[in-house]
Parts: structure tokens; sequence; C-alpha cells
């Protein structure tokens, strides 16, 4: 599917936004920016997670969470904006073959910030304000997720114009949401009160571990593929491959968090299977997870030498990687294993400089304006 653009009128060189050809800074504000607070959240919740933590990262993880949080609050603004002066615009983006995937985003970014407010930013806020903001962000995170799960793929079969080569990570970003909501509706379990709430809340969340499980099932075989008989295609679009580490490691980070409390909520009997789940799913998915890193870094480091153009697809160098280091990080907990914590803290430096990177040349190109621009102009 094409997207008809306006045509680009004389360009402005130098100065903010000197790339924007005269267009207005919030004429194609996308869902896709989410995947920024995605990206900085995971690196305050990943922090607070690790199994050894330095002097300071209690506090360094506040500053972060407190810039994600901020960033939300200016992308929710942004968006309404979007859609205010630039309806059509902001319609077009649920068809468009790439950023239609990426609706998935303000779920996850709702969501990563409300875990962050619980578990980091308790200090701050406060215990009840904490869990209340929890509950309120992991409640409508949840209700997109679960929209985005069924609407965004029911639009592409609709659409029905996608060849065999077309699949990219990004069509995991729709089916995601449902596995944030297990991994993060743990924390909140422990909250509600006892008996029917919890159980309920326990339940709600395996089916939303379910639900991400059995649609990646379907999905992760199809990018396989494409990259085996197609290759990688479009050197902008390969950071989106990092994008199957989300299921992978979130769901590690989801069994683990939800098999702690179920013996709590479900007693003893029926909840020790779920307690033994953490190891009989956790140790062979992260090793699933581990084997796609490893093919991913090859991918990238091949593409990067031979040319692959800046754009918000590298916010998947973040997220991914951050339930990777959630994911180890709770199966370190869990078993004592020291390799295990040596790991998720190699993975966590790999984060902190992976974001860094991105959150660097992300405020380069808002600056100069080639992040503002049409999707087309900075998304293969």
């Amino acid at each position: 599917m094409t997207q008809t653009l306006r045509p680009p009128t004389a360009r402005r060189t130098g100065g903010v936004f000197g790339e924007l050809s005269g267009a207005s800074p919030l004429a194609y504000v996308g869902p896709n920016w989410f995947a920024a607070v995605m990206g900085t959240g995971i690196v305050a919740v990943a922090a607070v997670g690790l199994p050894v933590r330095p002097t300071g990262t209690a506090d360094a993880a506040l500053i972060v969470w407190v810039w994600a949080a901020t960033l939300l609050v200016v992308l929710c603004a942004a968006t309404v904006a979007h859609w205010v002066r630039h309806p059509a615009a902001a319609r077009s983006h649920l068809d468009h073959p790439v950023m239609g995937h990426f609706y998935g985003a303000p779920a996850m970014a709702f969501m990563t910030v409300g875990a962050g407010a619980l578990a980091v930013g308790r200090p701050l806020l406060g215990p009840h304000l904490a869990v209340l903001i929890d509950a309120s962000m992991w409640t409508a995170g949840t209700a997109m997720g679960l929209a985005t799960t069924v609407v965004v793929p029911y639009r592409a079969f609709v659409r029905g114009s996608a060849t065999a080569d077309a699949a990219f990570g990004g069509w995991l970003m729709p089916v995601v949401p449902p596995m944030v909501s297990a991994a993060t509706g743990a924390a909140l379990i422990p909250h509600l009160p006892s008996g029917w709430a919890r159980e309920a809340m326990l339940l709600v969340c395996y089916g939303c571990f379910a639900v991400t499980v059995l649609c990646s099932l379907v999905i992760v075989p199809l990018i396989c593929r494409r990259l085996w008989c197609h290759g990688a295609g479009a050197a902008g679009l390969v950071p989106t491959f990092w994008i199957v580490l989300g299921p992978l490691g979130q769901s590690v980070t989801a069994v683990h968090h939800l098999g702690v409390v179920a013996p709590s909520v479900l007693g003893p009997t029926y909840g020790a299977p779920f307690r033994r789940m953490i190891l009989l799913y956790g140790l062979p998915v992260w090793g699933l997870a581990m084997l796609w890193l490893g093919l991913v870094v090859l991918l990238t480091a091949r593409t990067v030498r031979d040319g692959m153009p800046f754009g918000l697809p590298w916010w998947s160098f973040t997220f991914p990687v951050g339930t990777m280091v959630t994911g180890t990080s709770a199966l370190a907990k869990f078993t004592g294993s020291e390799p295990l914590t040596v790991v998720a803290c190699l993975l966590f430096a790999g984060l902190v400089i992976a974001w860094v990177t991105v959150t660097v040349r992300t405020a380069r190109g808002v600056w100069s304006g080639h992040l503002l621009a049409a999707p087309a102009q900075v998304m293969p």
C-alpha cells in the first residue's frame, strides 16, 4: 500500500526543524514514537530488578523513570494535537504497512511507566499513589493492548496485500502488549484484596500470557521464513528483527513473576505447577532468546557495515533487550545462579549503551526535523 503525501516545498537549512521542508512538526506524529517511552522506561525497571545493584542504582533508575513518564505525557499531548490538526494523516497510520503495526507501542508505554511507578517511583510518589498509578496505567494499557491484538491483525487481513517477503519484526508489536500485561500485572496482585480479586487477576494475567505466546507461534515463523528465503530486506527495518526478543524475554519475566505469586493465591496444590513453570518454561525459552540475540547481533553488525540509516526503528534495540535483562535477572534470582547473574549484568550494560546511543541520536533527529518528517521519508 502506498501513502499519498504532500509534495515537499523548498527545504529550509539549519536551525530547529531545518529538515521539515516547511511542514508542521506535528504533521506525522505516529504511534511508533511511543517506543521511545518503552525503551526508556524499561531501563529503569530493569535496573532495580538486577540480581546485584551497585550503590546509586535506585536513584539513577528514578531519574530515568521520571524522564520516561515526562516523555509519555509529551507524546500523549502531541498525539492529541496531531489528531486535531491533521486528522487525515492520523487516520492513515492504521493502514500504513509499517506504521500500523506500531499501535501496540502506546499500550506497552503506558504499562511500562506504570510498572516503573511501583518498582522505581515509590520513594517519590509514596506507596499508595504508586499503586494507584500502576493500577490505572495497567488497566488502560491492557485495554489498549487487547484492542490492538484484534484490530491491527484484522485490518491487515482485510487489506490482504502483504507478500511473502513483507514480514518484519514489527508484526509482533500489536500482539506483545498482553504479555506485558501479564508481566507487570503480577506486581499488582499482592495489593488486591485476598480471595476472588487476586484469583481473577492471576487468571487474567495468565490468559494474556497465553494470547501473546499463541500469536507469536504464528508470527515468528513467518519472520524466520522471510529471513531464510528473502533476506533481511531494507536496512532501515533491520532493527525491528530485535523485536522478536520482546515476547521471548517478556514471557520469561512473566512466567517468573506469576509463578512466584501463584502459590499464595491458588494454594500450594494448584499453585505449585505454575511455580515449576518458571524453570520448565523459562530456561528453554531463555536459551532460544539468546540464540536469536546472537543472530540479530550478527545481522545488525553486517547491516551497519553496509550502511544502516538512523530512524525510530532503532528503539527496537532497547525494550526487547530490556525484557532479556528482566527475564535473565528473574531466573538468576530464582536459581541463585552466578553465571546468569553475570549475563544479566552484561545485558544491562548493553541496554544502557543502546539507550544512550538511540536517545542522543533521536534528540538530534528531532532538533533537525528529520524524525518529524513524513513516514515514507524516514521508514522504508
